[in-house]
């Protein structure tokens, strides 16, 4: 099937190979990701210290949100092994890392989420653990009401996709009802400590962008959602984090329909950021999909594009070494993490 027909047609039956096409096929052209990087002596473009292991635990959702990068949602089957998280956790032992971030799909349906969060936190109480959830789980499903409990139990930073402060943008982006039980699940974190002050259990909000357009600024956003937040539902969080939306999956699957994915690379380009290029997520990140592949971040994950070769491609074999050691692999969807202030999935960059 030709690219046009794709571009017209959208881009649901496309397998990552084709969305890569129609990215490095962009119209009107757009410089290559890796010839910005050599004006900026970036290339080869090399990871730091890695300090982060971001699993995930499967594609499967309570939700099939319209900007969704992963695709998840109730069909997916996808999901991590008790056998693959074992593998992630003699590879967390090995890396020293100071943060594992547990995503999806909906994380806490993993069947195993339980189990793999207490044994990471039986190889240390210092490290750092992300649930990235999407509030609606925890109130939706009788199943799931423990779950907060949990967190606090085992002190996790819990950190919940709320893409605006009010319900018509919130339900046209993730669907009906979603700000309304986003915002019961919010209470009920907030009863139980997170996102107030002293308490030391971290509640975090992430912002994306309903259309084709670029974050706002991440302190004013983070002002304007606590004022409202706690004027109209006396909710407390911690931080807002703004997250653009790459034009990979789903999102790049609206923008051909509305016929905006030409214009939204421009805008990518355009506001290419020199500061947020050095400082991307993959620098210090290391992704390790549902049945235990690694790739530089969770973008390319979904594109299939794999570490490069010189180091290992499964969690079995993690070697620190060969992991701190490759080259990054890179595409023309990573403009979105460097435009603007840039994107990471801990928010802005620079």
């Amino acid at each position: 099937m030709k690219l046009q027909t794709l571009k017209k047609r959208g881009s649901k039956l496309a397998t990552p190979n084709i969305q890569i096409a129609i990215l490095e096929e962009t119209t009107p052209k757009v410089t290559k990701f890796e010839k910005q990087l050599e004006d900026l002596n970036l290339m080869p473009f090399k990871p730091t210290q890695l300090e982060i292991f971001q699993v995930n635990v499967g594609y499967m959702c309570n939700m099939t949100c319209e900007h969704c990068h992963v695709d998840a949602g109730p069909t997916r089957t996808e999901i991590m092994t008790r056998e693959t998280m074992q593998h992630c956790l003699n590879a967390i032992k090995t890396a020293n890392t100071t943060t594992i971030d547990i995503t999806g799909g909906a994380p806490e349906m993993n069947p195993d989420f339980k189990w793999f969060i207490e044994e990471i936190r039986a190889i240390s109480q210092d490290i750092e653990i992300i649930v990235r959830s999407n509030l609606t789980i925890l109130v939706s499903n009788k199943e799931y009401r423990s779950y907060p409990a949990f967190f606090k139990k085992h002190n996790l930073t819990v950190i919940a996709s709320l893409p605006c402060y009010t319900a018509e943008n919130t339900d046209k982006q993730r669907g009906d009802k979603t700000f309304v039980r986003s915002i019961e699940a919010l209470q009920v974190l907030n009863e139980l400590g997170y996102g107030k002050d002293d308490t030391g259990l971290n509640l975090h909000l992430v912002y994306n962008p309903v259309g084709a357009s670029l974050p706002g600024n991440q302190m004013s956003l983070q002002v304007d959602y606590k004022r409202v937040l706690k004027a109209d539902y006396k909710i407390e969080f911690n931080q807002l984090y703004t997250i653009t939306n790459l034009p990979i999956s789903r999102f790049l699957d609206f923008l051909l329909k509305e016929e905006k994915f030409d214009d939204y690379m421009q805008l990518l380009l355009e506001s290419f950021n020199p500061a947020a290029a050095e400082s991307v997520m993959c620098r210090n990140t290391l992704s390790v999909s549902w049945d235990g592949y690694l790739y530089d971040c969770d973008f390319n994950q979904m594109l299939q594009m794999q570490v490069e070769k010189s180091a290992a491609q499964h969690i079995e074999d993690f070697d620190l070494a060969a992991i701190e050691q490759r080259n990054i692999m890179l595409g023309q969807h990573c403009y979105g993490c460097t435009a603007g202030a840039g994107s990471s999935c801990q928010g802005t960059v620079s």
